[in-house]
């Protein structure tokens, strides 16, 4: 059996804000959300990394994409979903019934899978959201299927008619082509710092855990982004000088790749189990959803934005042969750029989306571009599953194998 150091013996000093920000992600109606409203703002709540999040960041409005952390019991949400459908949705209507997200001024939805659609659609049904707020609205938007010229028109037409336009005769938010340049600047910066950390996982020694990494991260998806920037900025500085007090103890770099990932938990399993998570590419992560977004002066900028949200977009919504393809390619570029020695390809259960692109994606990565791969299926909250566990020691026990036999090659 190969020997690995224990991830507890990697000793770092902690960092100032993380129990902050661990704090935030404990409740979906978090302090920071709660403090925005008393300032007067609205809180349009959404699903679907495929909702371009500086449209929901306009001055007078933020965004907060939801979650159920804490999930327990899904029965009622299974009563109407039936067991067949994805944890998350089932966990989103569950916590709606509960009352969860009554602090939500509108909830916008894109069509990225017909399990959401159903979702919110019975969270309407239901009347779960919205009680006693007289502009409260649902806004369903369909999303191309294809990235090209039609795609772009239809999108530019969903965002301006399901998102702008409602935000504005319900609240009165400024949906200028000002205000939102003004919200993609605001945007960009977050996604500066969020890259920035995340640019000290490439180190031999890492001086920031992958846990540590994804905390930060999901709370700028759920949380509102102007009140997170400066903590950020220390976050970011307090790096500059951090240092491990002892050599890098994982047995394995891996990269995680796959569908909706807010639970924290899943990454401090996968590095208590011995691997390193060193780069992200999965919904509510930095790539591509960390991308800044670039506008020129000569076009619209909602265009611009819907242009690179669909072209860079990552979601197997898109179905076209170079979509498909070029989405193994983006996971095989980021496991080159972040010297990762394997790849754990994760879907949540009974995400069908997600499964077909688990299943064709392991393969190629592991066929076509010879990176070791690990293809698990995870539930919503993964808590203490001894079974994973269990399966990520055995995948880093096989690259350190692997490693071994590769030197003893080349020796």
């Amino acid at each position: 059996m190969v020997s690995f150091g224990k991830t507890e013996d990697i000793i770092l000093k902690d960092l100032k804000h993380l129990k902050y920000f661990e704090d935030l992600l404990q409740e979906a109606n978090n302090d920071l959300i709660q403090q925005a409203q008393k300032e007067g703002k609205v809180c349009a709540a959404y699903t679907c990394e495929n909702t371009p999040e500086p449209l929901l960041n306009l001055p007078g409005v933020f965004s907060t994409r939801l979650r159920a952390p804490r999930t327990g019991s899904l029965e009622v949400s299974t009563y109407y979903l039936t067991s067949f459908l994805c944890e998350y949705t089932r966990a989103l209507l569950e916590r709606a019934v509960e009352g969860g997200f009554n602090f939500a001024d509108c909830i916008i939805t894109p069509d990225g899978c017909s399990m959401m659609n159903r979702c919110v659609e019975n969270m309407e049904l239901l009347n779960t959201l919205g009680k006693g707020k007289e502009h409260f609205f649902y806004s369903y938007m369909e999303i191309p299927m294809k990235a090209d010229d039609n795609g772009l028109n239809l999108y530019v037409l969903q965002c301006r008619n399901h998102i702008l336009k409602p935000l504005a005769e319900n609240y009165g938010i400024d949906i200028s082509d000002d205000a939102i340049r003004a919200a993609v600047k605001e945007h960009n910066r977050v996604c500066e710092l969020i890259r920035a950390i995340g640019e000290y996982r490439k180190d031999d020694n890492p001086r920031i855990t992958g846990y540590e990494f994804q905390v930060f991260t999901l709370a700028t998806y759920v949380a509102p982004k102007y009140l997170l920037i400066d903590k950020l900025e220390e976050t970011l500085e307090e790096l500059k000088t951090r240092e491990p007090d002892a050599k890098f103890p994982y047995g394995a770099r891996v990269l995680v790749a796959g569908s909706e990932m807010d639970d924290v938990d899943f990454i401090k399993l996968v590095e208590d189990s011995g691997a390193y998570v060193c780069a992200d590419r999965y919904c509510c992560g930095s790539f591509p959803g960390r991308d800044p977004i670039i506008l020129n002066d000569e076009e619209d900028p909602l265009t611009q934005i819907c242009r690179q949200y669909m072209y860079r977009g990552q979601c197997p919504r898109y179905m076209d042969s170079t979509k498909m393809d070029a989405r193994r390619d983006y996971v095989a570029a980021l496991a080159k750029e972040f010297n990762a020695d394997g790849i754990i390809y994760e879907q949540m259960k009974f995400c069908d989306p997600w499964a077909y692109e688990k299943m064709l994606g392991s393969h190629i990565l592991r066929e076509e571009f010879g990176y070791p791969v690990l293809a698990v299926d995870r539930p919503y909250a993964i808590g203490n599953s001894g079974q994973m566990r269990t399966r990520v020691q055995a995948f880093v026990e096989s690259i350190g194998i692997k490693k071994i036999r590769k030197e003893s090659d080349n020796g």
